[in-house]
C-alpha cells in the first residue's frame, strides 16, 4: 500500500512547488495520500472537511492521529469549538494566512462547497441574522415555500433549483436580511483564491462497490480507537443542536450511552448514514467536478 501511494502521489502532484486539492467521498483514501504527497515533498496538509475543523470529536471524524500529525505539518483540524457555528466564508478566511504564508498546501476533504468556494471563489454574503433564519424555518413548517418562492427577485427563481426547500429558504433569507437577491450578490463573486488552473487537483473517483467495505469497516475501526470514550466525553455538554454534532455516529453513540440502544444498533445506524453521505459526496462531485482529474481506487490498491 505505502508504495502504491507513493506511485499514485508521484503522478498525481508531479510539481512540488504547486499546491494540491485532493477532494474524494468519506473513507477513500484521500487523506493517507495528502499524508504521502506532504511526507514526501514537502508542504502542510490542510483539512477541507466542514466537520473535522471541530474540536469535539477527534477520532468520530476521522482527523488526523498524532503519529500522522508528526509526520507533516497540518492545519484547520479541530480548531473550532463544538459549540461555535462554522461556515465556508470562515473556512476561506482560516485558510488565507496559510496562503500567505508561502508554503506548499496539500488541501484534502470531503466537503465540495469548500473546494468550489477556493477554486472558483464565493460570494461575500453577510450573515443572516439569526431572527430572519427563525422566520424561514417556521414558514417553511408552516407550508409557505410557494409563497416564498413568489417572493424573490425574479434572477433568483431563475437560477436556483425552486423545488429545493433549502435553496428557496437560503435565497428567502439572503433577500430578507439585505435587500438583494442572492444572484445579484453572486455575479458580485471575487476572484478565487486559488483557480483550478493554478494548482494540480485530484478527485477520488471511488465507486460504491469498491467504497462501501471500507466504510463498514471504518466504523468498528473508530470504536477500536476508543470513539465510544470520545462520546462518553461529550456526554454531559451534548445537544442535537450543536454544531459539531453533524459528525456522523456521535447521535447513536450518545444514544447508546444513554440506554437508548444496543452498540450494535448504534454502530449499524451510524455504517448506514454513512453510506448515504458518501452517496451525496458521489453525486456532488460528479455534477460540480467535471473538470478534475480522477484517480481509481485501483491506483491504490
Amino acid at each position: 500500500m505505502a508504495d502504491m501511494l507513493t506511485i499514485a502521489a508521484r503522478r498525481a502532484a508531479p510539481d512540488p512547488s504547486r499546491h494540491v486539492l485532493i477532494a474524494g467521498p468519506t473513507a477513500s483514501g484521500k487523506s493517507a495520500l495528502a499524508l504521502e504527497i506532504a511526507a514526501r515533498d514537502g508542504g502542510i496538509v490542510v483539512n477541507a472537511d466542514a466537520i473535522q475543523v471541530f474540536a469535539d470529536w477527534r477520532i468520530l471524524t476521522a482527523r488526523p492521529c498524532a503519529e500522522d500529525e508528526a509526520r507533516a505539518p497540518h492545519a484547520l483540524y479541530g480548531h473550532v469549538p463544538g459549540s461555535t457555528p462554522y461556515s465556508v466564508g470562515a473556512w476561506l478566511r482560516d485558510l488565507d494566512p496559510l496562503l500567505a504564508g508561502g508554503a506548499r498546501l496539500i488541501v484534502t476533504g470531503g466537503t465540495g462547497l469548500y473546494f468550489s468556494a477556493l477554486t472558483n471563489g464565493l460570494a461575500d454574503i453577510p450573515a443572516t441574522p439569526p431572527d430572519i433564519r427563525a422566520e424561514a424555518m417556521a414558514r417553511l413548517d408552516a407550508g409557505d415555500h410557494a409563497p416564498m418562492v413568489a417572493e424573490l427577485d425574479a434572477q433568483t427563481r431563475g437560477r436556483i433549483d425552486t423545488a429545493n426547500p433549502m435553496r428557496v429558504q437560503r435565497a428567502w433569507e439572503v433577500l430578507r436580511a439585505t435587500g438583494r437577491g442572492i444572484a445579484a450578490w453572486q455575479d458580485d463573486t471575487p476572484p478565487p483564491r486559488l483557480p483550478l488552473a493554478d494548482v494540480q487537483p485530484i478527485l477520488f473517483d471511488a465507486p460504491r462497490d469498491w467504497l462501501t467495505p471500507r466504510i463498514e469497516r471504518r466504523f468498528d475501526a473508530m470504536l477500536a480507537a476508543g470513539a465510544l470514550d470520545e462520546a462518553r466525553a461529550n456526554l454531559d455538554g451534548w445537544s442535537p443542536d450543536l454544531p459539531s454534532a453533524k459528525a456522523i455516529g456521535a447521535a447513536e453513540l450518545i444514544a447508546h450511552l444513554r440506554g437508548e440502544m444496543s452498540l450494535e444498533t448504534a454502530a449499524r445506524r451510524a455504517t448506514i448514514l454513512t453510506r448515504q453521505f458518501a452517496k451525496r459526496q458521489r453525486s456532488w462531485f460528479r455534477a460540480r467536478m467535471k473538470d478534475w482529474p480522477r484517480l481509481s481506487p485501483a491506483d491504490l490498491a
